[in-house]
């Protein structure tokens, strides 16, 4: 017991020490203390840290919708960006006082019906069922008084999947369309100059079972990264929020139609979707958020372009040469010769690249170096979507004789590519402003090609050296 008495009068006298040295400022300060007072954070709270989440569902006045807008004007056929725009058991409504700055409903959106479908009804037009304008004053009747929010930037592919599963309809215009005319936002002049939120979803409302997904898997990996955020929701979210009777209002949507996007003029000249996309301004280069996205998260890291004389500028030939539209043997094996003769010369680097024997990464690594990508018609072409641009990019395309479609040249135009089209030992280039004159899929179109390998190398050696060549 006798050790036991001094142990606790040893403690006490500690603690009594303690408690006599820290009343002198001086210590305290040399021991670096600050004993305040317990003050409660006026924002604190005492709910668990998971109820600081709003709702998802609020009761809502009349006054609580907000008008539906497009903000910038950012629209063409086809292609609409829209804030505040209100869902409810599957139809889209447009809260507005006039009725008149909102294009018709058939430049929005159409029926989503497969072409050639046992069941295709006599016409495509949407109706009411799909979109319809409402005045403030019918809001409370027809929307009721419960809103889910969904935040940010929601793009809605309203299509079915038939045009939606390839490369080239998926990147080439579905895509760089909806981000070209979203990109159109930047030059209002009223905007703060930030860089414009990336979408938080891409909802496929007709699309089941991952139908949007391409043969050869290129768009699943390339769109987790571009848009690594992103959530890809199909069908069953659609019907999600159609079970919850409710109504949901968007924050932003960029909405895609393709058959509304065919009803441009330019639709009935040049065939493509993103036709009419060509006639929204955008900022020089709208295209690199996208590309360096991808270039980041594909590769680790953004490629600088080095065309020095220590390293002359790439040059890649895709091959198809395993594919039905392909050129005649003995001319592929004469382009890659007259192209390896060029870097012999110092004029470029080359690369003939088979992509189907490349993994994804090693293709948008090869195409993130090159300058020019060279390729029959075909998918391949589509690559150059990652290809940066510079003053001496180029796309040549190997078309069968007198045959011509626009589908690359308009990538090539958006990139800020040159592009030539080939005709066997002919070609043609069109400068900024001119078009080529109509469609034609001549004889041959998609069988064996023809090409002249010297007159492809003549294009590359002067475009290479500064010089645009004509045909």
């Amino acid at each position: 017991m006798g050790y036991f008495k001094r142990y606790l009068l040893a403690v006490l006298g500690a603690f009594t020490c303690a408690a006599i040295l820290l009343t002198y400022p001086s210590f305290k300060s040399n021991l670096g203390l600050r004993l305040l007072p317990y003050q409660r954070n006026a924002t604190e709270s005492t709910e668990q840290p998971f109820l600081h989440w709003p709702p998802p569902s609020t009761d809502a006045n009349p006054s609580d919708f907000k008008h539906t807008t497009i903000p910038g004007g950012a629209h063409v056929h086809g292609f609409t960006v829209l804030d505040n725009i209100y869902l409810r058991n599957g139809t889209f409504y447009v809260v507005t006082m006039d009725r008149s700055t909102f294009p018709p409903r058939n430049r929005l959106l159409s029926r989503p019906i497969k072409r050639g479908s046992k069941n295709m009804e006599p016409t495509d037009e949407a109706s009411h069922r799909h979109l319809q304008f409402i005045s403030p004053e019918e809001v409370t009747d027809l929307l009721g008084t419960s809103i889910t929010n969904i935040e940010g930037v929601s793009v809605i592919v309203y299509d079915p999947a038939e045009f939606v599963k390839h490369f080239y309809h998926w990147f080439g215009e579905i895509i760089l369309g909806l981000w070209r005319v979203y990109s159109h936002i930047s030059l209002d002049p009223h905007r703060a100059p930030t860089a414009l939120p990336s979408p938080r979803r891409f909802i496929l409302p007709f699309i089941e079972k991952e139908e949007w997904r391409d043969r050869a898997g290129m768009d699943g990996p390339l769109m987790r990264a571009a848009f690594p955020a992103a959530a890809i929701e199909e069908s069953g979210y659609w019907k999600d929020l159609a079970r919850l009777c409710t109504t949901v209002v968007f924050e932003r949507i960029i909405l895609v139609n393709r058959d509304s996007a065919h009803r441009h003029p330019f639709g009935g000249v040049w065939f493509k979707m993103i036709a009419g996309t060509m006639n929204v301004s955008a900022p020089p280069d709208f295209w690199a958020p996208v590309r360096t996205s991808l270039w980041r998260n594909t590769l680790g890291t953004v490629p600088v372009l080095k065309n020095t004389i220590h390293r002359p500028p790439l040059v890649t030939y895709i091959s198809r040469q395993g594919s039905g539209r392909r050129l005649v043997a003995e001319d592929h094996d004469a382009l890659v010769t007259a192209l390896r003769a060029l870097e012999v010369d110092g004029v470029c680097e080359f690369r003939l690249a088979v992509m189907e024997r490349m993994t994804l990464r090693e293709q948008i690594e090869l195409v993130s170096r090159s300058t020019i990508l060279v390729g029959v018609h075909g998918n391949g072409l589509t690559h150059q979507l990652w290809m940066p641009p510079s003053p001496l990019s180029a796309t040549i395309e190997i078309l069968a004789p007198n045959g011509y479609v626009f589908d690359y040249e308009i990538l090539a135009r958006n990139m800020g590519h040159r592009h030539y089209a080939v005709w066997n030992n002919t070609f043609l280039t069109y400068s900024p402003g001119t078009y080529h004159k109509g469609v034609k899929y001549s004889d041959g179109f998609h069988g064996i090609i023809p090409a002249h390998g010297p007159t492809v190398a003549g294009i590359v050696r002067d475009r290479l050296s500064g010089f645009v060549p004509v045909g």
